[in-house]
């Protein structure tokens, strides 16, 4: 099964924490390129995932986590419906 990275959890935690995207950025002290790539949901170190949970006093759970890939998902909704 491919999975694939969300980080939309990070981005609802910074709501709730009323903290902007350039906020986490300044506290965490986070490369412009590397914001880019968690707006991607692309891999980033786990450095850079420490600095994070650091800067907004959350566990690693609370700000990633792994989904199946969306195609994935398509082709088990197929077969499933063929099976019935």
């Amino acid at each position: 099964m491919k999975m694939v990275i969300s980080y939309n959890k990070l981005w609802k935690l910074l709501i709730d924490k009323k903290m902007s995207k350039a906020d986490l950025r300044k506290a965490a002290g986070l490369a412009p390129n590397t914001m880019t790539r968690l707006r991607r949901d692309q891999e980033v170190t786990i450095s850079v995932i420490y600095k994070i949970c650091t800067a907004v006093g959350a566990n690693i759970g609370d700000v990633m986590e792994f989904l199946p890939e969306a195609e994935e998902i398509r082709d088990n909704t197929i077969t499933a419906a063929n099976k019935i």
